[in-house]
């Protein structure tokens, strides 16, 4: 596996939530006193509208943190705006619509805010901070290469201005111009070398890039700089990971657990709705959390699961309404799962993906389990243990499947057409269990292969992709989707009513495939063969689940779904129900 695809998949990445930087009024960049302020301040005479005197009182609610009054006021003085025929400074209502949208921001009325700076521009369209901040407008919004633009223009008008640069920066990462962004970064250090926050950009950015060394270096300078700052601590273990360096690897997991031993990641909104703690285990499979815990209303902690820890387990129940086991792989995991077992148990807490479940998750297990599921074709899978062949009077049909226990992907998998190809397969990867698997053809009539992605979201059974090629071994990042429109097309089709591709009996299928496996979060790869049956691939919660996905901005909606129903489950068993 490519290092990028093994650090997404065999480890937790890392990475803040919004750090977009906009221009707040008077200095005010929080809106943690929001809430029902004691009293307004008295507002100008109604006789002759003085929209400055507006404009000052707003401001000055905006800047004591009370924030709906400093809205009531920017909205009297926009009204009076209106009525008055003469004597109004334009620039003033420019500004009242400015202060009006900077406060809609730190309300989350993001689509209100994004109106009044558009009202701002139409009036005064110097004003670079109303540019940036709409950009930002445009980026909440999944509208990312319109926030470039409107970056652009802020800095078309102020080359200089640093807000709309550094946000530039993470609109292009969002949209995989990681070389430009890069770019952009370099210059910006160049001016404040010692910026922690840009060296963990860089860092990331440059992991990006491949240029795995290279990122390795900016977060170790970030560590330096800044080592309050944690997820840099992590990042430095899981390339090194990456990059095969397994004793460098483990001592940089065991400084980031004796400095940090949790990871915190502060919710959204003060105080958090709840708070999730997160087991993780460096070296095996993890459920891929950077987006699902990513912008949480909630507050998460990340404890990491290393050889000899003891966590203080009363200091964790403390800080936990609900515990999310992010341990995923049943074969990478099978030493460090008991431990998992015993912390998630000893705390009283409800408990997401019960590690105990996780162990009955292998790919023979999961076969079994599935093997006479009406409508289904689970493809029998015999486990080879390390240093074994294949068992006695074995019959196997031509071609069938061999792949090394624990890999995902491509990795280690091929097809062979005959029992000296597999011979050498087992032969070759001895060190490890190894599975056999009957090949299933799943192709469609029309000559081509099509692969569907689930989600099980508690009771939720939510799509996630359709990868469609012309090879057996389909994954969906190397499709040539990006060229073929109607391929697009069929996507967004699936995507938008997958029970009109599924039907009844499938979808019926799904459902007791959910229930059997009995995990909380997890998803499955299938296909649909020429008769209908649902070809079963892999069932197991490690698969990834990301939004960067510039090419296909149809997919946006259906993938923020996925994060409603995971947030609102979690809600739900922190409620206990």
């Amino acid at each position: 596996m490519a290092p990028h695809a093994r650090l997404r998949r065999q480890s937790l990445r890392h990475r803040a939530g919004d750090q977009s930087t906009w221009c707040h009024l008077h200095g005010v960049t929080s809106g943690e006193h929001m809430t029902s302020p004691s009293m307004a301040l008295p507002l100008p005479a109604t006789g002759t509208p003085d929209i400055s005197d507006m404009l000052r009182a707003g401001r000055e609610h905006y800047r004591r943190g009370e924030i709906r009054h400093a809205i009531a006021v920017f909205q009297v003085g926009l009204a009076r705006a209106a009525t008055a025929s003469i004597g109004v400074a334009v620039d003033c209502v420019a500004d009242l619509h400015a202060a009006l949208a900077n406060a809609f921001m730190l309300c989350d009325d993001i689509a209100s805010a994004g109106e009044h700076y558009k009202a701002a521009l139409r009036i005064a369209p110097h004003l670079v901070a109303c540019w940036c901040n709409l950009g930002i407008v445009h980026q909440r919004s999944g509208q990312t290469q319109d926030a470039i633009a409107l970056y652009l223009e802020a800095l078309r008008r102020n080359p200089g201005h640093r807000p709309s640069r550094t946000n530039l920066v993470q609109a292009l990462v969002a949209t995989r111009q990681f070389a430009i962004a890069k770019t952009l970064l370099l210059e910006l250090l160049e001016e404040t070398p010692e910026d922690a926050d840009l060296r963990s950009q860089l860092g990331k950015v440059c992991f990006e890039l491949g240029e795995t060394e290279e990122a390795v270096a900016q977060f170790e300078r970030a560590v330096a700089i800044a080592p309050g700052q944690v997820e840099n601590f992590y990042w430095v273990g899981a390339i090194r990971q990456a990059r095969g360096e397994q004793a460098a690897a483990q001592a940089a997991y065991a400084l980031a657990a004796q400095v940090h031993p949790i990871l915190r990641r502060q919710a959204t909104k003060s105080p958090p709705a709840f708070r999730a703690l997160a087991l993780f285990a460096p070296f095996v499979g993890n459920t891929p959390v950077e987006f699902l815990f990513r912008d949480c209303a909630y507050q998460t902690s990340i404890l990491s699961l290393l050889p000899g820890s003891e966590p203080d387990l009363a200091l964790l129940a403390r800080e936990a309404d609900v515990v999310v086991n992010l341990v995923s792989d049943a074969d990478q995991g099978a030493e460090v799962l008991p431990l998992a077992t015993a912390i998630a148990h000893s705390l009283g807490k409800p408990v997401v993906n019960d590690p105990a479940k996780i162990q009955n998750t292998t790919r023979d297990a999961t076969a079994l389990a599935l093997a006479d599921v009406e409508g289904c074709r689970v493809p029998r899978t015999i486990r080879v243990a390390a240093g074994d062949g294949l068992p006695d009077g074995l019959k196997l049909v031509f071609p069938l499947l061999a792949r090394q226990a624990g890999m995902h992907g491509g990795d280690v998998f091929e097809k062979l057409d005959d029992a000296a190809a597999l011979t050498a397969f087992l032969a070759a990867h001895a060190d490890h269990d190894r599975y056999v698997i009957d090949y299933i053809d799943y192709r469609s009539a029309d000559g081509f292969f099509r692969k569907y992605r689930f989600l099980f979201i508690g009771e939720d059974i939510v799509p996630y992709h359709l990868a469609i090629g012309d090879d057996w071994k389909l994954h969906r990042d190397a499709t040539d989707m990006a060229h073929h429109a109607w391929m697009q097309d069929e996507e967004e089709r699936f995507l938008r009513a997958p029970e009109n591709v599924f039907g009844m009996a499938r979808y019926k299928a799904l459902q007791v495939i959910r229930d059997r496996i009995g995990l909380d979060y997890f998803g499955i790869d299938c296909g649909l063969d020429r008769d209908g049956h649902l070809v079963v691939f892999e069932v197991n919660a490690s698969m990834l689940v990301h939004d960067q996905n510039p090419e296909f901005p149809y997919k946006d909606p259906y993938i923020r779904r996925i994060k409603v129903a995971f947030d609102g489950m979690l809600a739900r068993f922190a409620r206990g129900n």
